[in-house]
């Protein structure tokens, strides 16, 4: 069995983190190092290393998180725009071999990013 990540830790309260929202799919929390005024990290609780590895059965979880990032950008007042990113590997910036999607807002986002 492999060592679980921060966000299983996370998940567990092993580790304490600042929750937005939670519910049986998934949990959002602040970033610890946010990119931007308003940074959230939505992560699923069943852990799925990175997106290239999801399979057919991840499909309504998958829709589940962007569906909850809509919310909470709502709830938050992101009505000028926000930017949902998901990273995929070293050269993609993936950090946690957790699936997660990445909530910003709250600034203007430039194009091409980083």
């Amino acid at each position: 069995m492999s060592e679980k990540t921060i966000f299983s830790k996370i998940i567990d309260r092993e580790i304490p983190a600042n929750i937005e929202h939670e519910d049986d799919l998934c949990i959002a929390i602040h970033d610890i190092d946010p990119q931007a005024p308003i940074h959230l990290i939505i992560i699923p609780k069943k852990v799925i290393p990175r997106i290239g590895l999801a399979d057919e059965s991840d499909q309504s979880t998958l829709g589940h998180l962007l569906l909850i990032a809509g919310q909470i950008a709502k709830k938050l007042g992101l009505d000028n725009g926000f930017r949902l990113v998901i990273n995929h590997g070293p050269d993609g910036g993936e950090t946690v071999p957790h699936l997660h999607v990445h909530l910003l807002g709250k600034r203007k986002m430039t194009w091409p990013p980083g």
